[in-house]
């Protein structure tokens, strides 16, 4: 494993993975990604961002079956690992953690 430090766009994409279980693709990642966050990203950085998390072992990936409506070609589906699970758990117990010390909002503003 290459390290532990991600981005968020990488959280994200970990995430996003999760949450498709056995139907994360590239295609399929980028539609989920921007049905939850609204955010419009492009595929070529999808696909970047998803090699990059399995070259650090936060992902695992195998090809599927050859389908019709892709005209024949196959597709590349991702898992979370279990180290990748772990780091996702780590960077949620850490915004946890940073966001309870918040102090309350107050509405009383000075001029």
């Amino acid at each position: 494993m290459k390290g532990n430090h991600i981005g968020e766009l990488e959280e994200l994409i970990l995430l996003t993975v999760g949450i498709l279980q056995t139907e994360a693709y590239g295609v399929a990642v980028l539609k989920e990604l921007s049905d939850q966050t609204g955010r419009s990203v492009n595929i070529s950085a999808i696909h970047a961002v998803l090699n990059r998390l399995e070259e650090k072992g936060f992902l695992n990936s195998q090809m599927g079956g050859a389908t019709n409506e892709r005209g024949g070609r196959r597709k590349r589906v991702y898992t979370l690992s279990a180290s990748g699970r772990s780091v996702v758990d780590e960077m949620k117990a850490m915004r946890d953690k940073l966001y309870s010390q918040l102090p309350p909002l107050s509405y009383n503003f000075s001029v």
